[in-house]
C-alpha cells in the first residue's frame, strides 16, 4: 500500500493536482468512469478504487488528450478480478483505415488507372442503359458472399458507356469480402508478355491470373493476338478457371459473335476451330449482358 501511495503522491505532484482528494474527485467525477464503477459496484470497494486511481488517471487523461504513441487506439477499462486494468482497442477510424488497406491489396490492377480504387458499385448511375448490368452485378455478389461461385458477365457495348466502371465496382466489393481480384486490361496485358521471358516469369504470371478469386478482363477483343498468345495464354486462363469454377468477367466492345470472328483470325493464321474452342470457355465462364448509353468520356 505504501508503494500505491507513493505513485500517487508522484502523479500529484508531476501533474500539480493539488491533493490526493483533488485527483480522486477529478478522475472520478468523468462520465465513462463513473458508469464503470457503477456497473462493478457490487466488486469494488472504496480501498479498491483508491488503489486503481494511477489507472483511472492514465485512462482520463488518454481521454482528454491522446498519447501519440497510441494514435489509432483508445482507452477501455476492465475488471480483472477485483483489480481495475486499463486496455486499448482499435478506434473505429484505425479498423476503417485498415479495412480499405485489405481492400487495395486485394484488388491488383494491371495497366488500368488506380483511380478505378476508388469507384464504389452503389455510387454509379443507376441509369435505364446500365440497369441490368447493375443489377445482374448485384445479384452475383449476394450469391458469392455466400460461398458460391455464380457464372460471370460479359459486358459488350460502345466506348466510353461505363463498362470498365461497373467491374471497378464489382472488384472493389469482391475485395471487401476479403477475396482476391485481378483486374487486367487485355491489349496491354498481351503486349506485355515478352517482358517475362527474360526473367522466366511468364508461368507464375498466367498462373497468377488464372488461379485469382475473380479475375476481370478489361477490353478484351482489342488486342493483337498470336496463336501462341490466344491458345496458349487466354486458352490456358480460361481453361483453368473453367475447371475450377471461378468468377470471370469481361468488358469489351465487340459482342460475342464478333468476338468469335476476332480470336479466329491471328497474325500467323485463321482458325475457326480454335476459335470455337476458346469462345466455348468464354461462354461457359460468362452471361453476355448489353450496356448501352452516351459516351461518358466526352
Amino acid at each position: 500500500m505504501k508503494a500505491m501511495n507513493d505513485l500517487i503522491k508522484r502523479i500529484i505532484r508531476e501533474k500539480g493536482l493539488g491533493s490526493p482528494d483533488q485527483l480522486a474527485k477529478m478522475v472520478l467525477q468523468d462520465a465513462t468512469i463513473k458508469a464503470f464503477l457503477t456497473k462493478h459496484q457490487a466488486n469494488l470497494s472504496a480501498a479498491q478504487i483508491t488503489a486503481s486511481l494511477p489507472v483511472l488517471y492514465e485512462f482520463y487523461s488518454q481521454k482528454q488528450q491522446s498519447n501519440p504513441v497510441m494514435a489509432g487506439y483508445e482507452p477501455q477499462l476492465f475488471l480483472a478480478g477485483s483489480v481495475i486494468q486499463i486496455k486499448y482497442l482499435k478506434t473505429a477510424k484505425q479498423l476503417a483505415a485498415e479495412q480499405e488497406r485489405r481492400v487495395k491489396r486485394n484488388v491488383q490492377l494491371v495497366n488500368l488507372p488506380l483511380k478505378l480504387r476508388q469507384v464504389n458499385l452503389y455510387d454509379l448511375d443507376r441509369t435505364p442503359d446500365r440497369l441490368t448490368a447493375l443489377t445482374k452485378v448485384s445479384q452475383f455478389l449476394a450469391v458469392y458472399q455466400q460461398g458460391q461461385a455464380p457464372k460471370g458477365l460479359y459486358l459488350s457495348g460502345d466506348f466510353g458507356v461505363g463498362k470498365t466502371y461497373i467491374l471497378a465496382g464489382l472488384a472493389n466489393a469482391v475485395a471487401k469480402l476479403e477475396k482476391r481480384v485481378v483486374f487486367l486490361h487485355v491489349p496491354t496485358f498481351i503486349a506485355s508478355l515478352a517482358s517475362h521471358f527474360a526473367d522466366n516469369s511468364l508461368q507464375a504470371e498466367i498462373k497468377r491470373v488464372a488461379e485469382t478469386d475473380v479475375l476481370i478482363l478489361d477490353d478484351i477483343g482489342a488486342e493483337t493476338l498470336s496463336q501462341w498468345s490466344r491458345d496458349d495464354v487466354l486458352g490456358v486462363i480460361l481453361q483453368v478457371r473453367m475447371d475450377n469454377s471461378l468468377p470471370t468477367f469481361f468488358s469489351s466492345n465487340l459482342d460475342l459473335t464478333s468476338l468469335e470472328s476476332h480470336f479466329a483470325e491471328t497474325k500467323d493464321a485463321i482458325d475457326p476451330v480454335k476459335a470455337a474452342r476458346l469462345m466455348a470457355r468464354v461462354r461457359f465462364l460468362a452471361e453476355e449482358v448489353v450496356v448501352s448509353g452516351p459516351n461518358r468520356r466526352n
